[in-house]
């Protein structure tokens, strides 16, 4: 997928400034700074749902 994102001239500089500490294209900052992102939102999801079914597991075996 090819996504478009538009930045403030500040964040485009702070962006650049990143990358190039990394010496790395700030694309490919940008792309793994995503893919971060939505990976850890996955894991915290499935974190929160388990500690969800394991504080409520009494209610649910007495509900089934």
């Amino acid at each position: 997928m090819r996504l478009s994102v538009e930045l403030t001239p500040k964040q485009e500089q702070q962006l650049a400034a990143i990358a190039a500490r990394l010496n790395i294209a700030p694309e490919v900052l940008a792309a793994a700074a995503l893919r971060d992102l939505l990976d850890r939102r996955e894991d915290e999801f499935e974190a929160a749902a388990a500690r969800g079914l394991e504080k409520n597991r009494d209610l649910y075996r007495r509900l089934a």
